[in-house]
């Protein structure tokens, strides 16, 4: 058996191999392009052999190519790998010999192999929130430069009327032609993100599992679509907090003897993921079930922003849970999932679900001038939208809804009423 440990930088390979043994049996340098790769792993590789690298920006390619010549290609977590990161002498070739050593010992620190189509959504994913970050960064330097100036603005700057009020306002010729051109580069990548949106709503409109993560509080489906390219399989995680812990939303732990700290969050995996469900937790922290009484109930005892990424873990716990068991988050709010996956299915299908159903009786104001608007149990919403149904909450959650005085309100998400609409709606 050989092991081949490959130092992989952008433009250059540094190869290492040695026998079961431990001894090396060569090393080799070459330029790294898709030829040349395959050229090695024509004249080096074989069934007898097993190869690893670490994870890098081109690490699924490389992965790609040598596959088909061998039998095992191993890619190492490099923030892991502690007999590179913290050796006192540290060269390619040291690198890629520790690599095979490492292999071989099969004492090497792993990362999943994604397939090609979750590579696919991880990409996906992550242009979305490239776009994201960009057009906030436009936003905060046009806020930038009305503050420079002290020209006030309004407080929804990025609304139509506040755009329109900023297309319009009277500037210095500086200024003004700074705005104009933030405002064509918001413009253009509003329109990118119209686009990417609706590829994000094909990938989210055919999985079920995005659908049942849009049911958590604050997930909508390009939120649920990062987590599951994230996820992959759920599989991949024996329990929720090793869910949590995968995205850095675990607390660091500092133990030695008898004395045991706990201090902020690790922060490791995936960070576009864990800035998503952050932004998640802003809105869920609003819910009025379980999630918004935690929610406050953090805020009184620590501060704002420990209350935000607690709730952005337990959105993470959930998460393992509704996607483990195929069931639907149980407090969820009817009329907001309606919405949200309405959304989704008019941008898929342009089918909207008006007046009354087939088959249902009119309601009993039909025809008095006073208009009504039918407010459906959980339990039916998810039902049209062909989701399974919730299920009933074990006795210790019950336990736990009684004492947080949130009976009634979970009672109300199963029953059926109507409320009057306002007269805009009416008239």
């Amino acid at each position: 058996m050989r092991y081949l440990g490959l130092d992989v930088h952008k433009r250059v390979v540094q190869a290492c191999i040695i026998d079961e043994h431990g001894q090396a049996l060569g090393a080799l340098r070459f330029d790294l392009t898709r030829e040349t790769l395959t050229d090695f792993a024509k004249s080096h590789l074989d069934d007898d052999c097993a190869v690893a690298l670490e994870a890098t920006t081109n690490t699924w390619a490389i992965v790609d190519v040598l596959s088909p010549f061998c039998p095992r290609v191993v890619v190492s977590n490099p923030m892991r790998t502690k007999a590179i990161a913290s050796a006192r002498i540290k060269t390619d070739k040291v690198d890629a010999e520790v690599l095979a050593q490492l292999l071989r010992c099969d004492y090497l620190p792993t990362v999943w192999t994604p397939d090609p189509r979750t590579r696919d959504e991880r990409a996906l994913a992550s242009r979305r929130s490239a776009l994201t970050r960009q057009a906030i960064s436009l936003k905060n330097r046009i806020h930038s430069v009305l503050h420079q100036r002290l020209i006030p603005a309004p407080a929804d700057l990025f609304t139509a009327k506040g755009l329109a009020w900023l297309r319009q306002a009277e500037l210095p010729v500086i200024a003004r032609g700074e705005i104009d051109t933030l405002l064509r580069l918001l413009d253009a990548l509003q329109t990118e993100q119209a686009a990417l949106r609706a590829e994000v709503d094909r990938t989210a409109f055919a999985s079920q599992d995005i659908k049942l993560l849009m049911t958590l509080p604050g997930i909508d489906a390009t939120i649920a679509q990062a987590l599951m390219a994230a996820i992959g399989s759920i599989d991949r995680f024996r329990s929720a907090d090793k869910l949590a812990a995968y995205f850095g939303l675990v607390p660091s732990v500092y133990q030695s003897a008898e004395h045991c700290y706990h201090g902020r969050i690790t922060k490791q995996g995936n960070t576009n993921v864990r800035w998503l469900l952050v932004q998640a937790a802003q809105i869920a922290g609003r819910h009025r079930g379980p999630l918004g009484y935690q929610f406050q109930r953090l805020m009184q005892r620590k501060n704002r922003s420990v209350a935000v990424v607690a709730i952005a873990h337990k959105l993470a716990v959930l998460a393992w849970h509704v996607l483990t068991r195929k069931a639907p988050y149980r407090y969820a709010v009817p009329a907001t999932i309606e919405t949200k996956l309405a959304r989704l299915r008019v941008s898929q299908q342009g089918k909207r679900r008006t007046g009354v159903a087939k088959g249902q009786p009119r309601s009993a104001n039909y025809g008095t001038g006073v208009g009504t608007r039918r407010k459906k149990a959980l339990d039916a919403t998810l039902t049209a939208e062909q989701l399974p149904a919730t299920t009933p909450a074990p006795t210790a959650e019950q336990r736990l809804i009684d004492r947080w005085q949130l009976t009634q309100f979970a009672s109300q998400l199963q029953a059926e009423s109507r409320t009057r609409k306002c007269r805009s709606q009416a008239h």
